[in-house]
């Protein structure tokens, strides 16, 4: 995919794209029919491969079919029947709605959108470990409301950072993506008619499950926290991201120069410009996911009897758009985080030049002491950086 009007579009691939979503609807489909040939509801000879019947032209006309009944379900199966031969045509989609296979194709989507973060997160982990082991005792001036305020560590910086980037890991490594098989109301009703029991029908759904790589749920077409979850780990990763992005900005001033990308952009027009491209791109993506997750609660809130009209159709494009530019803001933090550059000569030029004032709170508090002044002033910031590094060497044991 190309998106002149967000750069870096491209970098998120084939993922929550409509070939990628179409695909997923698919393979729902395809569970769906293997799970009622293999329970023996439908018969050994129903049993088809469906990706053959689907092209890279149909993308076109489906998404112009959806705009009659309201989602692309409908044309799809239509276009399967037609394609496909009985008993194969008649056994299609029998037991589940529309939903259903929206929902669980999203999922699908939101399944590989989840792994290639999960990859990056751990990328990202490993990196800023490295960064603030080896800058643990750099000397850095520690800034409160943009002033001088007192002395600290480029390591206990960067331990930030890794405890702000694990804060936003954790949770979406626990982040279950669940399948949805309820039919028409949420009631599993056709299932247990096809299967002969309640069951029958939970089993049919969990086989589903199974060969989609999800999570077996009950059905939760107007229950959508499935979705606002999802929503709010992609944005915790992206307000994580954006923190990293603002410090390395603001740091990469001329006038600081603390810290720099390992390649900036250039100007049209000013050939002295080194601009943080990277750090800008990243901020650009923590600035507008919030509005997106707020949408997708929006449209929980306001969903409404056993399918909602309007809320559950504001989810799709909101979260195909959150995820990817999530993706994106992944790719770009791990390069900047690879590239980073800590200009430790300059970070201990700039805490002396801050003066004596930045040592008056210690002043302050060894005279209430009635001990002298320490010979440093900085806290536990060794602890600290141990903690972050502790935290996640814990988190990265468990990654592949």
């Amino acid at each position: 995919m190309t998106d002149l009007f967000w750069p870096g579009d491209h970098r998120a691939g084939n993922l929550m794209s409509d070939r990628a979503f179409l695909d997923a609807m698919v393979a729902v489909e395809q569970a769906w029919l293997d799970a009622l040939v293999d329970a023996e509801i439908a018969p050994q000879s129903a049993r088809t491969e469906l990706r053959g019947y689907v092209t890279e032209g149909d993308l076109e006309p489906l998404a112009q079919d959806a705009d009659v009944d309201g989602n692309p379900v409908g044309a799809l199966v239509g276009l399967l029947r037609a394609r496909a031969a009985q008993p194969t045509a008649q056994w299609l989609h029998r037991g589940l709605t529309s939903q259903d296979v929206v929902d669980t194709a999203l999922m699908v989507c939101i399944r590989d959108v989840l792994a290639r973060i999960r990859e990056e997160l751990a990328e990202q982990l490993r990196t800023l470990s490295h960064l603030a082991e080896k800058h643990r005792a750099t000397p850095m001036l520690a800034r409160t409301l943009t002033q001088a305020a007192l002395p600290s560590t480029a390591g206990v910086k960067v331990a930030r950072w890794l405890c702000a980037v694990l804060d936003a890991a954790e949770p979406l490594a626990e982040l279950r993506v669940p399948v949805q098989a309820g039919g028409a109301v949420g009631t599993l009703a056709a299932a247990v008619e096809l299967s002969g029991s309640a069951e029958n029908a939970i089993r049919l759904g969990d086989s589903m499950a199974r060969a989609l790589g999800l999570a077996p749920a009950p059905p939760w077409h107007t229950s959508r926290s499935a979705i606002t979850r999802i929503g709010d780990g992609l944005v915790g990763c992206c307000d994580a991201w954006g923190y990293i992005a603002s410090d390395v900005a603001t740091g990469s001033r001329p006038e600081i120069g603390e810290l720099a990308e390992a390649s900036g952009g250039k100007s049209s027009t000013m050939p002295h410009k080194n601009n943080p491209v990277r750090s800008v791109l990243i901020r650009r993506t923590a600035m507008t996911t919030g509005s997106l997750a707020a949408t997708l609660h929006t449209a929980s809130a306001m969903s409404v009897d056993e399918r909602s009209d309007g809320a559950w159709h504001a989810e799709w494009a909101t979260l195909r758009t959150l995820a990817r530019r999530t993706v994106v803001a992944a790719a770009h933090t791990t390069e900047l985080l690879t590239g980073l550059q800590i200009d430790a000569t300059r970070a201990t030029a700039n805490l002396a030049a801050a003066g004596d004032g930045v040592l008056a709170e210690q002043q302050t508090m060894a005279d209430l002491t009635g001990r002298g002044p320490a010979a440093e002033y900085l806290g536990a910031a060794e602890q600290l950086v141990d903690s972050a590094l502790q935290r996640a060497g814990h988190y990265l044991k468990d990654v592949p």
